[in-house]
């Protein structure tokens, strides 16, 4: 009898949890719940591949391969997870889940096969696209990419400013650009 009245006790904190949940609804700005995390991260895992999951980066690294991955995070990366990896951007503190600090140890922990396959294949879900085609070249840029994950909690302020000349740019900001470039050339703006 006992077991019946706890069990229908947890059914209508179910419910009643459920109902809250629905009249309240599910915003984007809310912050995610620990059972939320908690099935995120391991839905995250599951969906690395074994094969890769353990898998050590291939590539050496070097200040080239750096570089590399440097750039194509700034270009491709950083309009959401910020030259910095924090995920402070404008599109990425608004995203559900909240693009990741990926200088913080929820990251910096993943095996280097399980950053490798979210920047290949992304999680669903979420606003992580997957960039990976199947090709060697995109594999190797992935793997750069990888390298330079790695680095950011130790990244220099002249790499972020080296970063913020390699983010795409509106035509809003060329023409800013532009219009500094001839002033600091010596153009008066007279025509």
């Amino acid at each position: 009898m006992k077991r019946i009245a706890a069990i229908a006790f947890i059914a209508v904190g179910v419910v009643v949890a459920f109902v809250l949940m629905l009249r309240h609804g599910f915003s984007a700005h809310d912050e995610p719940t620990a059972i939320e995390r908690v099935a995120a991260r391991t839905m995250r895992h599951w969906a690395t591949p074994s094969d890769l999951r353990d898998r050590k980066n291939p590539m050496v690294l070097t200040p080239a391969v750096l570089a590399e991955g440097r750039a194509h995070f700034a270009d491709h990366c950083a309009v959401c997870h910020g030259n910095d990896g924090k995920g402070t951007s404008g599109m990425g503190k608004a995203m559900y889940p909240r693009t990741p600090d990926m200088t913080l140890a929820a990251t910096q922990e993943l095996s280097d096969g399980e950053i490798f396959s979210i920047i290949e294949n992304g999680v669903r879900l979420t606003g992580m696209p997957g960039f990976g085609n199947g090709t060697a070249e995109s594999a190797t840029g992935s793997w750069a990419l990888v390298h330079f994950i790695r680095h950011l909690p130790k990244i220099t302020p002249q790499e972020l400013a080296e970063m913020e000349k390699l983010n795409p740019k509106s035509p809003e900001e060329w023409k800013q650009l532009e219009d500094e470039a001839a002033f600091l050339g010596g153009a008066t703006g007279k025509q």
